[in-house]
């Protein structure tokens, strides 16, 4: 049974006031090596309906994976026993009216071992270089590719194909003490220039050469677009309105509402989400699989278009339903799959930010990043493979790591430079949240709270 047809068919099994269903097939290819050699590979299918009952303004949401034919009534009565059962949904609205994408009777899309094609012979030449100049590298390169078919008993028939790619790549010196880490974010590996990327960690590890132990404290700080990234996307997650609107967040204004409007940078910093932009395009229609503070499954299938979260250093907007929306008084902005973050345009490149420092640190990624106020969006977290000093324009080595304490909104004040955007991978978020375009950023007084002995 193809995905359109488990979508016809369950809407035609349901018994409740409304349904929705949702339809994902998906693929998954790997490759994963260690020590200069490829250890494993292989290919995974995947699929998994949704069912979303209303009956009144009660909502049942049943999913299941891998459902063969016979069990789709199974998971559409027990959705509308749920719906029955359940309390009236207080974000309850008349579904989306109807609309059908153009290529809704297109197959599902899948990925396979050959989106490696080009890129498993450069990875070979890579352990090669590598082996010869006495480091090892260890890493997996990963592909899926999600179909995903959307049907409503109001009219809906919408799909969308999302191809994701990651490659992390980690260089370690032959006696394992001395360890870099770079990723990149592709949509089908064509584009990822593996040569480039072990040459960017050869020059790590001998920065690393030398070692300078520094003590806690604050430190004007370069950050790399990764790093950005992990940072903006946390704070993106943060924003969302009915939170806000509720005094719980630090976009909520003291007194009762929120901080729309506000300035949080000087600096005229755009952060923002485009279903369409180049490179990171993602669904542009909502898809909610269950509902939450900041997604509703009554907006499944409302167009997406493209959204400013801050603009000119303000905040623009929250994540807003069509409910909370009704409630704040703001448009209706509902989460997009991809975040953006521009400056003023004509920065410098992070090698000519280093090369214009007079003394700083410049960080590779962080990792384990774990809000400690919401109040404020205060984060910690660990640096991790690799943090350099630099003085005089120049790397002069490698420093030990640190926890760091930082707010995300509060940093967007502190930030003195803004160098030109690129498509990066996050290195804490990329399992979640893989299309991000961002830039270094030059910071002042970073705070690096602890010395950390995570290597």
């Amino acid at each position: 049974m193809t995905p359109q047809e488990t979508v016809e068919r369950a809407l035609a099994l349901s018994k409740a006031d409304e349904c929705v269903v949702i339809v994902d097939e998906g693929s998954t290819a790997n490759l994963r090596f260690a020590g200069n050699t490829l250890t494993t590979n292989g290919v995974a299918r995947s699929s998994q309906v949704t069912a979303i009952s209303i009956t009144g303004r009660g909502v049942g949401v049943v999913s299941r994976s891998a459902v063969r034919p016979e069990q789709l009534a199974d998971i559409v009565t027990a959705a509308d026993l749920a719906s029955h059962e359940a309390p009236p949904a207080e974000d309850a609205r008349p579904l989306l009216g109807s609309s059908q994408s153009p290529d809704w009777d297109r197959p599902a899309e899948f990925t396979s071992i050959g989106v490696f094609g080009e890129f498993a012979p450069a990875l070979g030449e890579a352990f090669a270089v590598a082996e010869t100049a006495d480091r090892k590298l260890y890493g997996f390169a990963e592909h899926t590719l999600t179909s995903t078919f959307l049907g409503s008993s109001s009219g809906l028939r919408l799909r969308h194909d999302q191809p994701t790619g990651r490659l992390e790549l980690n260089a370690k010196s032959s006696d394992m003490g001395r360890s870099a880490w770079t990723g990149v974010a592709t949509k089908d590996f064509a584009d990822v220039d593996v040569a480039a990327l072990d040459a960017t960690l050869a020059r790590r590890l001998d920065w690393a050469k030398r070692r300078v132990d520094l003590p806690p404290g604050r430190y004007e700080t370069l950050l790399p677009p990764g790093a950005v990234a992990d940072l903006m996307i946390y704070l993106y997650w943060s924003t969302g309105a009915r939170d806000a609107a509720d005094g719980r967040t630090v976009f909520s204004k003291p007194g009762g509402g929120t901080r729309v409007g506000e300035s949080l940078s000087g600096m005229p910093i755009r952060l923002y989400s485009d279903p369409a932009a180049q490179g990171v395009e993602c669904a542009p229609f909502v898809v909610a699989h269950a509902g939450s503070r900041e997604r509703s499954v009554f907006d499944n299938g409302l167009p997406l278009a493209s959204t400013d979260w801050i603009r000119d250093g303000s905040l623009a907007s929250l994540l807003q339903t069509r409910y909370s929306a009704e409630l704040t008084g703001l448009a209706a902005t509902p989460h997009i799959d991809n975040l953006i973050m521009q400056g003023p345009g004509g920065g410098r490149s992070l090698e000519e930010m280093v090369a214009s420092t007079e003394r700083g640190l410049l960080l590779t990624c962080l990792w384990y990043i774990r809000e400690v106020d919401p109040q404020s969006l205060l984060l910690t977290g660990l640096t991790r493979d690799g943090v350099y000093l630099v003085e005089n324009g120049e790397v002069v080595g490698e420093v030990n790591n640190f926890r760091f304490n930082e707010s995300p909104v509060d940093m967007l004040g502190r930030i003195t430079e803004i160098g030109p955007e690129e498509r990066t991978l996050p290195r804490e978020w990329n399992d979640y949240f893989n299309r991000t375009i961002m830039p270094p950023v030059r910071v002042a007084d970073f705070n690096m709270s602890t010395v950390s002995q995570a290597s």
